[in-house]
């Protein structure tokens, strides 16, 4: 069993930042690919973003592109998201998990832009 765990989550005016950050235990070490996605209300989950093991190699969904940044820690097995110029339509519960992603989700954070 993965137990990921979201953290960062806030209420953030339009145009702020906010980092989030995902610490996960019981991924095994084949595991090459770390996301975010988000959900937001009456919305289905949809991916964010997602980096490689090495961290070399990034995607972002269009939607985020350019204004978010994936990070990881293979040493303290984490993941971050850093969020800037947010936007109302970025509201949402942020979850992290692999991609693509395993049957296990943490509670995610909140993330909230107000308008």
């Amino acid at each position: 069993q993965v137990q990921l765990v979201e953290s960062g989550g806030g209420l953030v005016q339009t145009g702020g930042s906010l980092r989030l950050s995902c610490a996960a235990s019981g991924l095994p070490f084949s595991t090459s690919v770390l996301a975010w996605f988000r959900q937001a209300p009456g919305k289905e989950r949809e991916f964010v973003a997602h980096i490689t093991w090495g961290g070399s190699v990034t995607y972002y969904a269009d939607s985020v592109k350019g204004r978010f940044t994936i990070s990881r820690d293979n040493a303290k097995n984490t993941v971050s998201l850093q969020m800037n110029s947010l936007k109302p339509e970025d509201t949402a519960v942020y979850y992290c998990n692999t991609n693509p992603p395993r049957p296990n989700w943490g509670q995610g954070t909140q993330v909230t832009v107000s308008s």
